[in-house]
């Protein structure tokens, strides 16, 4: 009896001895609330690493209920999560310190530490995201929702993985999204404007369509009518372009973009492009120097190199950026733009119904030919892209299927930034969150499966509702068909629309609706339905007033302030209907 208790006693054990052994082996980052593991950076770590050190310590604390300390002893006792590189990491890694402002990152274990490091600007900053996504399941997908799971213990298998981004400068404008700490979690980096903070900054690409701002009509045209556009025969005082053949044009735009890049000395990229409108100047000068130059690109490409050779003393490090929009799309011969001179080349015109190299679209094909050429010629391109519908915000434009294959596109042909104009006069756009957490995503990795992305998105976000919600986002994507083509100005009226549709729309959304869990799910449910409503309601108005469709839209677009399109508010929506 004596050794069968013995042996009894000796199995239990050994039973908690292989349990321990079990529970101790491997990389387990915390168990149960408690955590073996110090954040460790060096003391002269960037800003953007501190803030990844809080944000680390942060989420580890939400998701697993253990707070890690943070220490600046590169030898401290313990486990440790080496965020940045430092002289401990150099030792383990045998590499040389990254360049501040590489925005790669590597993410390795090391024995039982974890080492995350790259660029100090933001490269580092980004590579703790990524391990909060990667190894925690952390998702930042709105503003206001960031999904962290619960968890009782987290066992990570060996690490050992780089990444970087496909492109330079990464950027969309929605409104839902026009947050800056939301676009340091997501890997964007750009803004409108400049902006300093504990997140790595963003950068910026100083404005638009300047030409106008620097050569003012109101300053200049009673006294110097010449400086402006002969349009049909008179000189414009209106709203048009300049006369690039004047040298005194060239003298005053010279003199103001560097008085420009001295007052805002934290951009890289400043923009002297053409005004917002096809009234280009028809002088015999302007015609001369078209026809020499292989048209209106050329002759826009000749004034803005003198401008860039002009400021390049100065300014060695800094680029001149201007348009090729519209009629200056095309590109130029026997003109090729300065090593400073950044070619924005805009998407305006395109199908988004189907991706760029898509040989089925011929806008499409029109602009894969200048892109090529404008890639021969330009040492650096930055794309000005279109993701929304600007005739009706907020109904469907099922464009989700072009994203990824677009931004490679771009990439491929030697573009250095991609900005993604959105809705960014509100919010209540078509999709406008999901599709700003899925842009970022294809920012930095056009090769991403989208629908993975617009699933993770929807599961993570919509609740019980999610499948219907789901069904939705499917029934949308059967509208494009490959002989239906899709603007950026497309109307209720569009081919792509159907009655069938909007009622299938409104059904699914109804079950999506009734499967919410609480308000919160419900209202969210409430946003997508917006979309058909709006379509059903512009294409069938006396319905939409009689079933209450109409009110039904109105309380809605009034609780997200929802603007129907660019150019009309709310309330000057809501009258013109009041009165039709």
């Amino acid at each position: 009896m004596k050794k069968i208790t013995i042996l009894l006693l000796s199995c239990l054990v050994a039973a908690g001895a292989l349990s321990y052994f079990f529970l101790c082996s491997g990389i387990r980052l915390f168990h149960n609330g408690k955590s073996a593991y110090t954040i460790v950076l060096s003391e002269d770590a960037s800003a953007s690493e501190k803030t990844a050190a809080k944000e680390l310590q942060q989420y580890v604390e939400q998701a697993g209920g253990v707070l890690l300390p943070i220490s600046n002893d590169l030898d401290a006792k313990g486990r440790k999560i080496f965020v940045g590189f430092n002289d401990k990491v150099a030792e383990i890694t045998g590499e040389k310190v990254p360049e501040a402002d590489f925005e790669g990152f590597t993410c390795r274990t090391a024995g039982k530490d974890i080492l995350i490091y790259g660029g100090s600007l933001r490269g580092t900053m980004y590579g703790v995201f990524d391990f909060l996504e990667k190894q925690l399941g952390v998702k930042w997908l709105t503003t206001t929702y960031t999904a962290v799971p619960s968890l009782k213990s987290l066992r990570l298998k060996a690490i050992d993985y780089s990444d970087s981004p496909f492109l330079k400068y990464r950027y969309s404008n929605y409104a839902v999204a026009e947050n800056q700490v939301w676009k340091a979690r997501n890997r964007e980096n750009m803004a409108w404007g400049v902006v300093s903070n504990e997140y790595g900054n963003l950068e910026g690409y100083w404005s638009a369509h300047t030409m106008g701002q620097f050569v003012p009509v109101e300053e200049f045209y009673r006294s110097h009518p010449e400086y402006f556009c002969l349009w049909d025969g008179k000189r414009y005082d209106g709203y048009g372009q300049l006369c690039l053949s004047n040298p005194e044009v060239l003298e005053i735009c010279k003199t103001r973009l560097e008085k420009a890049m001295r007052e805002k000395p934290l951009y890289r990229i400043y923009s002297l492009s053409q005004n917002d409108n096809k009234k280009y100047c028809q002088c015999d000068k302007c015609k001369a120097l078209e026809d020499r130059y292989g048209g209106h690109s050329g002759i826009l490409l000749w004034f803005v190199n003198q401008v860039a050779d002009a400021v390049r003393d100065e300014f060695p490090d800094k680029f001149v950026g201007t348009f090729a929009y519209q009629y200056t799309r095309k590109p130029p011969v026997g003109i090729a733009p300065r090593d400073n001179v950044v070619i924005r080349l805009c998407s305006i015109e395109c199908c988004f119904a189907h991706p760029l190299e898509d040989d089925n679209c011929p806008e499409n094909r029109k602009f894969m030919e200048d892109i090529r050429k404008w890639s021969e010629i330009a040492p650096h391109l930055f794309i000005w892209d279109y993701i929304v519908d600007y005739a009706q915000f907020p109904s469907p434009w099922p464009n989700f299927q072009v994203l990824g294959p677009n931004i490679r596109t771009f990439g491929e042909n030697k573009a250095l930034g991609v900005f993604e104009e959105a809705h960014y006069q509100s919010a209540g756009g078509e999709f406008d969150e999901m599709k700003a957490w899925v842009v970022d995503k294809l920012l930095w990795n056009p090769d991403l499966d989208v629908d993975a992305l617009v699933r993770e998105f929807i599961f993570s976000y919509y609740g019980k509702s999610a499948r219907k919600v789901m069904d939705y986002y499917q029934l949308c994507k059967s509208l494009v068909k490959p002989d239906v083509h899709m603007g950026i100005f497309i109307d209720e009226k569009h081919d792509i629309y159907n009655d069938e549709f909007i009622h299938s729309a409104f059904d699914i959304l109804g079950q999506a609706k009734d499967l919410a869990e609480n308000d919160e799910i419900r209202e969210r449910v409430e946003r997508v339905t917006m979309q058909p409503l709006y379509l059903y309601y512009m294409r069938n108005k006396e319905e939409a007033r009689a079933d209450g469709r109409w009110d039904e839209l109105v309380t809605l677009m009034k609780r997200y302030q929802a603007r129907p399109r660019e150019d009309k508010t709310l309330d000057t929506f809501i009258a013109e209907q009041s009165h039709d």
